[in-house]
């Protein structure tokens, strides 16, 4: 992936919904809502070569605090009109907005001072993989089989191999309602 245009950066939010019942009802939720939109919408854009980055984290929509939503955020490519864009987006992408440079000058809790020739781009790059390696992780699962144990195995290799110990450090939670 390459490292996103600051200029060209566009918002969507996909709906997961209110958390409800066992992590593992949660978890389920929240794959199966990768599996189908987020990795649907990028697949579609990519395909169509419209965007150039991508990244997604969950957060709660400012003017709702009860559900829970994916923020995915877009790169578009250079030669890529933004009415092309919205047109390509399906319904479930709610409030479409481009952002402007400000919002990808900076990444909470990442020193930009440190990074080599301050360049924020490069973290951005970096963080993008993670969405992506997220998407390929899903994909690569049965409808509905991948779980929150197999998920903390696949974190164990990052964890190691930062010599974090020879375990993944996740732990789920006791259950408790959401």
């Amino acid at each position: 992936m390459q490292k996103p245009n600051l200029d060209r950066l566009w918002q969507v939010w996909i709906k997961i919904g209110v958390p409800q019942g066992s992590y593992e009802d949660w978890f389920k939720q929240v794959t199966d809502t990768i599996k189908s939109q987020v990795a649907g919408v990028v697949s579609v854009l990519e395909t169509k070569k419209m965007i150039d980055w991508y990244y997604f984290l969950i957060h709660h929509k400012e003017g709702n605090n009860l559900n829970l939503y994916f923020h995915l955020i877009f790169s578009l490519g250079e030669d890529v009109e933004s009415e092309d864009f919205l047109g390509s987006l399906p319904s479930y992408c709610l409030d479409p907005k481009h952002l402007d440079r400000g919002y990808g000058e900076s990444i909470s809790g990442i020193e930009k001072a440190l990074l080599k020739d301050n360049k924020i781009e490069e973290a951005w790059r970096i963080i993008s993989k993670q969405s992506e390696w997220i998407i390929d992780l899903i994909r690569i699962y049965k409808d509905g089989k991948m779980t929150i144990q197999q998920f903390v195995q696949f974190m164990h290799f990052y964890t190691n191999a930062m010599g974090l110990g020879h375990q993944s450090k996740l732990s789920i939670p006791p259950y408790t309602s959401f």
